[in-house]
């Protein structure tokens, strides 16, 4: 059974950073892409940023590039979201999400993911 569990959000306050975590379980880490998607109140989830499977590409949402850095750990089955410059329009429910059907390029979409983690709440205080 796969199961994705998040960690690492918290309360920051502008300009500040945190570290997300995802931890996987119960599957081939190595084989699954990785994503991020967070969901603030009374909108839709949006993917966030994005890993395949050997770490070698990459893809961001433009409000992040610059800012955010996802890496994953394939010998500890976790992926990691930095995110730094945290701006309060960050403020939301971030959730990782794992797919072993896609490659190289990164999905943005959340129909791409079939295995999602509970989600974690970061808020960005002005």
């Amino acid at each position: 059974q796969v199961q994705l569990v998040e960690s690492g959000g918290g309360l920051v306050q502008a300009g500040g950073s945190l570290t997300l975590s995802c931890a996987a379980s119960g599957l081939t880490f190595s084989n699954y892409g990785m994503g991020w998607f967070r969901q603030a109140t009374g909108k839709e989830r949006e993917f966030v940023g994005g890993i395949n499977r050997s770490g070698g590409n990459r893809n961001y949402t433009d409000s992040v590039k610059g800012r955010f850095t996802v890496s994953r750990d394939n010998a500890k089955n976790t992926v990691y979201l930095q995110m730094n410059s945290l701006k309060p329009e960050d403020t939301a429910v971030y959730y990782c999400a794992a797919d072993p059907t896609w490659f190289t390029i990164v999905p943005i979409t959340p129909s791409a993911y079939a295995y999602w983690g509970q989600g974690t709440q970061v808020t960005v205080s002005s």
